[in-house]
């Protein structure tokens, strides 16, 4: 790989955010919606009595933190999609950009976008609730990197699927990952689910993130080592999602990069 072709590829789709508004709207839009609903909807039931703060700053907390896989899931999905919608793939490979190099710009763009939308989210959840994520201290980093790999897991599972099936199923880049999002835990501990529901809960890694983030804010801080079994869930799923994209990747080659539509 190249660093300098990774970067020119990065450079195209840094220019795609800020020029296209549809796009740039992603990365604020949606989490402001989140934080205002969720967070007006947890400040009422704190004021009922029912729940205290530290239920707000923990389902704030959760939404804050979806951001990672989300943007994760969504760059890598949505990028593939707008390069076939422009019909910009074949003239991206025709070139001597590499399968790996395009594969870790989409990684890197996920990345850089999930920093941006998390950085404005938190401030927002600040300004507007005088709750501050930053307060989990350290643990943060490692907690986001794990949903970052959460989400590549879902992204290139669905660009796969993209290229053996078309766009046809590109409905999958904007709704798929919210199928495990029962699972995940993201507004609710994993002890609410049924028992069937939380031995599925066992094998998503995103779901022990929530699980630390409620124990942390609770006061009861989850050491990093309880993350090894997630880690390792997340290194299984990223191998066998990079093996199913390759492939899906050598398919079209034979029948032709123009085909997928």
């Amino acid at each position: 790989m190249k660093l300098y072709r990774i970067w020119g590829i990065f450079l195209r789709y840094y220019f795609n955010l800020w020029r296209t508004y549809d796009r740039l709207s992603d990365v604020f839009f949606w989490p402001l919606v989140d934080l205002t609903l969720w967070g007006l909807t947890s400040r009422y039931i704190a004021g009922t009595g029912i729940a205290s703060n530290l239920v707000v700053l923990s389902l704030l907390g959760g939404i804050l933190l979806w951001i990672f896989p989300w943007r994760s899931q969504y760059e890598i999905s949505v990028n593939l999609l707008e390069d076939l919608w422009n019909r910009n793939l074949v003239n991206m490979f025709g070139t001597p950009v590499r399968f790996s190099e395009w594969i870790v710009t989409l990684l890197l763009t996920g990345i850089f976008k999930s920093i941006i939308s998390f950085i404005f989210a938190s401030a927002i959840a600040f300004l507007l609730y005088s709750t501050n994520i930053y307060t989990v201290g350290v643990n943060l980093i490692p907690w986001a990197v794990m949903l970052m790999m959460f989400g590549w897991v879902f992204g290139l599972l669905i660009a796969a699927a993209i290229m053996r099936f078309g766009t046809k199923i590109q409905t999958l880049a904007w709704t798929s990952i919210y199928l495990v999002v029962p699972f995940v835990g993201v507004y609710y501990p994993i002890s609410s689910l049924p028992m069937w529901a939380q031995n599925i809960s066992h094998f998503v890694p995103a779901s022990y993130v929530f699980e630390a983030m409620r124990s942390t804010i609770q006061g009861h801080p989850v050491p990093l080592t309880a993350l090894f079994w997630p880690l390792i869930l997340c290194g299984v799923y990223l191998t066998l999602a990079f093996v199913i994209l390759y492939n899906s990747y050598r398919h079209i080659l034979k029948r032709g990069l123009i085909s997928v539509e």
